[in-house]
């Protein structure tokens, strides 16, 4: 996996969706599924943002796979309960959360490998 590419495409769209809920569904969604939607862009941003660092680690070779994952099954579901109301979607968030935490888990794991000159 590519996690420079991965972390440029998730901050990318996640400005894209940003603005889109900013200026498209400001006046569609209630106040409370525009903060869930807004909840999705920020946890993207942040997993896109987390990948660009790593990419930058050669040690870190399993967390970017399990942060992009978990990013885009966390935000996705809170996009899909934002847009449909469908709060069952809801449920499936967490274990977006869980696959991200994975990630944050083995990223620290794997610092701790000793550096190749």
């Amino acid at each position: 996996m590519n996690a420079a590419l991965a972390g440029a495409l998730l901050a990318g769209t996640g400005v894209a969706l940003g603005a889109f809920g900013a200026h498209a569904l400001k006046a569609s969604l209630s106040t409370a599924m525009l903060e869930v939607f807004e909840t999705g862009v920020r946890y993207q941003m942040y997993s896109g943002l987390a990948l660009l660092a790593l990419a930058a680690l050669p040690s870190q070779r399993r967390a970017p796979v399990w942060l992009l994952t978990g990013a885009v099954v966390f935000s996705v579901s809170l996009y899909a309960l934002s847009l449909s109301g469908i709060k069952v979607l809801g449920a499936v968030t967490p274990i977006g959360g869980v696959l991200m935490l994975v990630g944050w888990v083995l990223a620290a794991l794997d610092s701790r490998k000793p550096r190749t000159t």
